[in-house]
């Protein structure tokens, strides 16, 4: 038993979707670290390109920017990452929305914009890589496809985020069935399930940590740490055998509402 070598992802390859910033920025830099070959992808490709350009300071990141809200989108960044690799070895699906609004006044377009990036997205986005996922199982290693979900789907807050923790919900039971159809290929699907990070999509926690820290039982909003360690344990070799589970990483805030 090697346990360096068991969170080694030397010679990896993996794709980190949402990738500029907050959650994805700190997944993509763990991985990074640790040996994976990274590409991240945003819709906004001067930030994407920006990160891109910080990480490959500390090793081999790429910018693939597209907006994979929408079918032409997953299919650009499917192209333009097959003209770097011919395989993927990790798929973290990270780019999500929220959108909050009072029950009687929530609106088509909150509900629409939300399910169709969070849950909608990562089927599709994985559909069509799964080719090169398949390829990469094919090795010494599983494929691995992490959905990054939210204690908000595990849990009720209590905000008025209908859309959001409905898909968030959705996407803890899709991991499940997609676990069950593609671990027989040796690509491997879990999640995680964020609690309060510091980030675009919470301005809570990035903008008032002390406050937000006061609702967590640990005491603290996470750390970048925090979240590329539990990418790095499903990645490699350590969560080869966490099959359609969520991974709660939130300092027992879900278990505290």
């Amino acid at each position: 038993m090697d346990t360096q070598q068991m969170f080694s992802l030397k010679g990896r390859t993996a794709l980190v979707t949402g990738g500029s910033r907050g959650i994805g920025r700190m997944i993509a830099e763990g991985f990074v670290r640790q040996g994976a070959r990274v590409y991240i992808s945003a819709r906004k490709a001067e930030a994407c390109d920006q990160t891109a350009r910080e990480l490959s300071e500390l090793g081999h990141c790429v910018s693939l920017p597209a907006d994979v809200s929408i079918m032409d989108g997953v299919k650009s960044l499917v192209d333009a990452y097959a003209a770097h690799e011919d395989q993927l070895g990790i798929l973290v699906n990270n780019a999500g929305a929220a959108w909050g609004a009072p029950y009687d006044e929530f609106p088509e377009s909150g509900w629409d914009k939300v399910v169709d990036l969070n849950m909608k997205s990562p089927f599709f986005l994985t559909q069509a890589l799964t080719p090169m996922l398949r390829k990469s199982a094919a090795g010494a290693q599983l494929a691995k496809v992490i959905n990054i979900a939210s204690i908000d789907g595990v849990s009720v807050n209590p905000w008025e985020t209908y859309s959001y923790a409905a898909s968030k919900a959705g996407l803890i039971h899709l991991t499940k069935r997609m676990a069950l159809r593609l671990a027989p290929e040796r690509i491997v699907v879990s999640a995680i399930a964020p609690g309060p990070f510091a980030s675009e999509m919470n301005k809570n926690a990035r903008d008032h940590a002390d406050e937000a820290a006061g609702r967590v039982p640990l005491g603290r909003i996470g750390d970048p740490e925090d979240m590329a360690g539990a990418a790095i344990f499903l990645a490699s070799r350590a969560g080869d055998y966490v099959v359609g589970s969520t991974l709660v990483v939130d300092g027992g805030c879900a278990w505290a509402r």
